[in-house]
């Protein structure tokens, strides 16, 4: 078989010949899903068997005057099979009209046996080609960089009986990174696993449908169950205002959208909910229209009593004030926020994202604060990475993975002394976080080489890309901020 990069390469480029017919990036990836799953099934005829004259050789066997009428019939009838099948086809449509291109890429599609290997490595090729989707078609800026979703893993380290959840899941990277973490464990894949462990919510359906078919060519579900991913925004709670017990989990590892504030408000007041049209969250601390900060109370209404989350969230999350400030002062008092992670800028595919991983556990109520101290370690200071040239990879957060002792935290360590000022691993107390004005979570101590090296300046790119950066976080900040006071 070819190997990876160049099968991903050459079915990729494809795209650009049909660019000339309108089809976009996400378009041709959806078209994609709809024949690789056809492909992969067929090769797995024993195994996976699909309603009749739906197989590939019908594909394979039409002529260039029939060819765009049987695909179409194909994703009708897949549309109305139920289960794995239904919720991948529906509403999936022909959107490759020129009928001879349409059978070059089926041709494409051909040549290559993609079940001859274990499942990882097809899975491999389909995680590529949604990165091949992020990067050129702008979605980047959502796709969370593997490296990142590896370290979130291993330190929130699932076990094989409890129940993931990711609240906006987008293709299923996080899912994905625990059934790697399992495999680097050892660990068997289980009917649990296969079928109950993960629950995820999706707003766009197209998204949805590319996260079912990335679980599935990893091993996750079948043609006839499948894993629990709701095409919702996962804020909403119906009438009931709150997240239930049942729905409950035992991590949750996501990244919330960045930079939009949310049109439909969560709101605690039940009257304003009636009167404004906002929807009802009676489990919320604060009302507020910025969506990372309802994502963030969301997610710690979702977890079960020890349950723990890992989550991206942006800077302004860190130190914003009015409802920032009260969410901060909760998390601190109802959960454990016991390690903050700086990431450094220039991981995601739009730049000026300044992010960071908070990682907290729900606690029993009790009169004292559940949060006693919160540990920080800062990849951002001095760090210097971009996605094509210098991109981000596992071995750069393997320190803080280490500093993190996700097997027994009691026994962390400081890198940084007053003998050893560089060291990036610190802790902060409660009191000392909440002394500081609006409980101010944005908290760096390492000295920046650039402000105090003027002799060895970077070289004119690298700066250039951090003055542009540093420029497009702030235009962020402010439309949030502004947004936030329409």
């Amino acid at each position: 078989m070819t190997s990876t990069g160049n099968i991903v390469q050459k079915i990729w480029s494809f795209c650009d010949t049909l660019r000339d017919d309108g089809l976009g990036y996400t378009d041709y990836l959806e078209q994609l899903t709809y024949l690789l799953f056809l492909k992969m099934a067929d090769e797995n005829s024993g195994k996976h068997k699909l309603p009749d004259n739906c197989n590939w050789q019908c594909l394979i066997d039409a002529s260039k005057l029939e060819i765009g009428g049987v695909y179409e019939e194909i994703l009708q009838k897949l549309s109305e099979s139920g289960g794995m099948l239904e919720k991948i086809f529906a509403s999936a449509k022909n959107k490759i009209h020129d009928s001879i291109k349409l059978q070059r890429l089926i041709k494409l599609i051909d040549e290559e046996d993609w079940t001859s290997t274990e499942y990882d490595i097809k899975g491999e090729i389909y995680e590529s080609l949604l990165q091949k989707n992020a990067e050129s078609s702008g979605a980047g800026q959502y796709f969370t960089p593997r490296p990142v979703i590896a370290a979130m893993v291993e330190c929130t380290n699932p076990k094989e009986t409890e129940r993931i959840s990711d609240p906006s899941c987008g293709t299923g990277g996080f899912f994905l990174g625990v059934l790697d973490y399992f495999k680097k464990n050892r660990i068997k894949i289980t009917d649990h696993i296969k079928f109950d462990m993960f629950k995820g919510w999706e707003i766009e359906k197209s998204t949805a449908r590319l996260c079912l078919m990335n679980l599935f060519l990893h091993g996750v579900g079948d043609l006839k169950e499948t894993p629990d991913i709701e095409v919702t925004d996962s804020l909403k709670r119906g009438k009931i205002g709150k997240v239930e017990d049942s729905e409950k989990v035992d991590i949750i590892l996501a990244n919330p959208p960045f930079g939009i504030s949310s049109s439909d408000i969560p709101t605690r007041d039940k009257k304003q909910a009636d009167k404004d049209g906002y929807f009802l969250r009676e489990d919320f601390w604060v009302t507020t229209s910025n969506k990372q900060l309802a994502f963030l109370q969301h997610i710690a209404t979702m977890l079960k009593e020890k349950g723990r989350a890992a989550v991206v969230l942006p800077d302004n999350v860190l130190f914003e004030g009015g409802a920032g400030e009260a969410i901060r002062k909760k998390l601190l008092e109802e959960t454990n926020l016991h390690t903050i992670l700086r990431l450094p800028t220039g991981i995601f595919y739009a730049q000026g994202v300044k992010a960071n991983v908070l990682f907290f556990e729900n606690r029993k109520k009790t009169k004292a604060p559940s949060t006693k101290e919160v540990w920080y370690y800062d990849y951002r200071t001095n760090v210097r990475h971009t996605p094509k040239k210098s991109p981000l990879r596992i071995e750069n957060l393997e320190d803080f993975v280490n500093c993190f002792q996700a097997n027994d935290r009691r026994n962390r360590k400081e890198t940084w002394s007053k003998e050893n000022e560089d060291g990036r691993w610190r802790k902060y107390s409660y009191k000392e976080l909440t002394a500081r004005d609006k409980t101010n979570l944005d908290i760096f101590w390492l000295k920046d080489e650039k402000l105090i090296d003027l002799e060895n300046l970077p070289e004119p790119e690298i700066l250039l890309d951090e003055i542009i950066e540093n420029v497009e976080s702030a235009l962020a900040s402010f439309k949030t901020i502004k947004k936030n006071i329409e």
